[in-house]
């Protein structure tokens, strides 16, 4: 199942993926994915793999639906990921907009035009 989820372009790499993902499923184990991370996914997705938003969002949606991960903030993750769904920015500047926001600021500074107008940050220029 996981391998579905991965771009298979290392087939050792896979394999890894493939064999300790069914060892961890037959031993009830979970995977913990911190937001740096899902993050890092989203960057490698867009910059290695030339993946369209659109895209992301769908690797994404599958990610967070598989059954051995358990996410750092997941529901941060998760609004972060219906604000980069329809926004401008990078998924990282709302994630981070979000853990702000949950931390009880007010606005997160920034210096991404791409925010201008959205909601909860202030941009600077």
């Amino acid at each position: 199942m996981i391998a579905r989820l991965l771009l298979a372009d290392d087939l050792t790499q896979l394999a890894a993926v493939t064999r300790i993902s069914e060892q961890a499923r037959d031993e009830g184990e979970l995977f913990y994915l911190t937001s740096i991370v899902v993050c890092e996914l989203v960057w490698i997705l867009e910059s290695t793999y030339s993946q369209t938003r659109v895209q992301i969002c769908e690797a994404l949606d599958r990610v967070l639906e598989f059954e051995l991960f358990r996410f750092e903030h997941e529901a941060l993750v998760r609004r972060a990921l219906e604000l980069f769904r329809g926004g401008r920015a990078d998924f990282s500047d709302y994630l981070i907009g979000e853990i702000c926001r949950e931390a009880g600021c007010r606005d997160t500074v920034t210096f991404d035009r791409d925010l201008r107008g959205a909601e909860g940050y202030s941009v600077l220029y």
